[in-house]
């Protein structure tokens, strides 16, 4: 049996589209999920740690995903930080933002696989 995909949703506070995209995707079979931010006041900062749990993460922003290449290098391969294009426009669980996650991510993780592990 495998072990299932490891997703961790990204965006720079930890308040409104990533903690949205984790409840939403919490349940869903063979996946478990995390939030974080990249900000430094963000309610569950990035981490290290957490990138290297994680077999992709799911970045709202491409800034998002640049802040993760640049300071969390080899964290994560650079094929694994996927980027949605979401912006800040949407409040925690808004049914907008819960369409377009429910559109959006299922497709990105299509073939996505847990990483090896050494």
């Amino acid at each position: 049996m495998t072990r299932p995909l490891r997703s961790v949703f990204v965006c720079a506070q930890n308040r409104l589209r990533s903690p949205t995209a984790e409840a939403i995707f919490r349940d869903t079979p063979g996946w478990e999920v995390a939030s974080a931010g990249t900000n430094r006041n963000a309610e569950t900062p990035v981490s290290r740690d957490l990138l290297e749990w994680a077999d992709v993460a799911v970045c709202m922003e491409k800034r998002h995903r640049d802040v993760l290449r640049q300071q969390f290098r080899g964290a994560l391969p650079d094929d694994r930080i996927l980027t949605l294009g979401i912006p800040d426009d949407y409040d925690f669980m808004d049914p907008k933002l819960i369409d377009m996650l429910r559109r959006l991510v299922p497709g990105r993780l299509q073939g996505v696989r847990p990483r090896d592990r050494k």
